[in-house]
C-alpha cells in the first residue's frame, strides 16, 4: 500500500461491544466496503471466517501459471496481495478487527475509508467473466473507455496499448493498485472527458 497516509485503525480504540449475530443485522444503507489489510498469504483463510461469521467478504483470485521443477501448475492468486474487501458496519468493527491475521482496516489516520462502491462491482464483474486477469501498477492517465459488450459491458476503465493484447486497467484508488484485464479492442468506446486524459502511449 502506497501512501503514508494509510495507517492502521488501532484495535484498542475500537471499544465496540461483542454483538450477537441478530443485532449485527442493520440496514443496508450502513453497510459499505472496505479493505482489510491481511498477513501475508492469509487471504484465503481470513475471506473463510469472515464468510463463516455472515459477512460478505471478495477476494478477488487470478489464474497463475508457475514451473514447478519439471512441469507447470495452475494456481489461484489474489489479485490484491495482502488485502480482502469485506461489507460491514464501520460502526459495528470490532469483530473484523479480532478475525485472526486481519491486521487493519485501510483508512486515513484514526478513520477507515470506504472503497467506492463502483470500482468493487467492477472487480466483481471481472472475476466473474473468466477473462483473462493479474495485478497490474497503479494507473491513473490513459485514454479512458466504456465497455459496451462481451463479458465486461458496462464497466469503465483505461485502455493500455495500442497492439494486442489490449488490455483494460482498473484501479482501486484507496489501494493504489490496479488490475489488468484482456479484451477484444471492438468491445471499447472512447469516454469524453474534456482534454482530462491524453491517449496512452
Amino acid at each position: 500500500m502506497s501512501g503514508s497516509e494509510h495507517i492502521a485503525v488501532s484495535r484498542l480504540e475500537d471499544t465496540t461491544p461483542c454483538l450477537s449475530h441478530e443485532t449485527q443485522m442493520v440496514s443496508q444503507e450502513n453497510l459499505r466496503w472496505f479493505a482489510l489489510r491481511i498477513r501475508s498469504k492469509h487471504e484465503v483463510m481470513v475471506a473463510t471466517a469472515l464468510h463463516s461469521k455472515g459477512y460478505e467478504e471478495f477476494l478477488p483470485l487470478y489464474r497463475s501459471r508457475r514451473r514447478w521443477s519439471d512441469r507447470f501448475k495452475e494456481t489461484h492468486r489474489p489479485l490484491f496481495p495482502g488485502y480482502v474487501f469485506c461489507r460491514f458496519d464501520v460502526n459495528r468493527r470490532l469483530p473484523i478487527l479480532v478475525t485472526p491475521a486481519v491486521m487493519l482496516i485501510v483508512g486515513s489516520g484514526k478513520t477507515p475509508l470506504p472503497v467506492d462502491d463502483a470500482e468493487i462491482a467492477t472487480l466483481q464483474s471481472i472475476v466473474k467473466s473468466g477473462l483473462k486477469a493479474q495485478p497490474w501498477p497503479f494507473l491513473q492517465v490513459g485514454q479512458r473507455v466504456r465497455i459496451d459488450q462481451g463479458a465486461l459491458e458496462g464497466i469503465e476503465g483505461v485502455l493500455l496499448g495500442l497492439r494486442k493484447p489490449h488490455r483494460l486497467v482498473v484501479s482501486v484508488t484507496l489501494l493504489q493498485r490496479s488490475v489488468a484485464v484482456e479484451i477484444d479492442d471492438q468491445w471499447a468506446t472512447p469516454i469524453s472527458q474534456c482534454g482530462s486524459f491524453s491517449k496512452s502511449q
